[in-house]
């Protein structure tokens, strides 16, 4: 099985790519996946979509193939997103006006919000309102919300919270091991044919 992580941050060197970064070795260390891989909007290096996506230029090919590609052998994804004015970012967002079922559909996703306070909440709430519909995505009804993250997570175990850090570690590893038992459950699903209708491509 193949993890995807997507750190949704536009800044460089963010608390969010230090959680992606956290994620990735503990699934990797704990064997949850075979294959883990971190795909960072750091920089915005997608423009803002347009009709061109869908027409398939060589410019857009350009740009998102790889991705695609990455994302169709991929099992399952994590979403880190910050909170950023209580929205989840554009450039994120943007790459979900992207995503087709063909690479996300039918596959879980692991949201997890990242806040300098005890926000995140509207994050969570935005992805699983707006980012799912016609690209099929699905999101696992369990999340993770990193709050107070430069206190947590940190490799300078000085600069961690020790009971706020440890509870974070612990849950991260539940979720994770947790996203992997979906990851098998929904392949059957996928390898059953049911979800590839052309009739109803798009969500209501």
């Amino acid at each position: 099985m193949k993890l995807t992580i997507i750190n949704g941050s536009h800044r460089y060197g963010s608390q969010s790519k230090k959680v992606s970064e956290f994620l990735k070795s503990t699934a990797t260390e704990n064997g949850f996946f075979s294959e883990v891989d971190i795909i960072s909007l750091e920089g915005n290096p997608i423009p803002l979509w347009d009709e061109d996506v869908w027409n398939k230029t060589e410019e857009w090919g350009s740009i998102l193939d790889p991705i695609r590609e990455k994302f169709m052998k991929s099992d399952a994804f994590v979403v880190v997103a910050p909170e950023w004015h209580g929205q989840v970012p554009s450039g994120l967002k943007n790459l979900f006006l992207m995503c087709t079922s063909q690479e996300v559909g039918h596959k879980p996703a692991l949201i997890t919000s990242v806040s300098s306070v005890d926000g995140g909440a509207y994050v969570v709430a935005e992805l699983r309102m707006s980012s799912y519909k016609n690209n099929r995505i699905c999101y696992i009804p369990e999340q993770l919300i990193i709050r107070n993250v430069e206190k947590v997570l940190n490799r300078d175990k000085a600069l961690n919270d020790p009971e706020a850090d440890q509870y974070f570690r612990q849950r991260s590893e539940w979720a994770l091991n947790l996203l992997k038992q979906y990851s098998t459950a929904l392949k059957l699903v996928r390898d059953s044919g049911v979800a590839l209708s052309q009739e109803f491509s798009n969500g209501m």
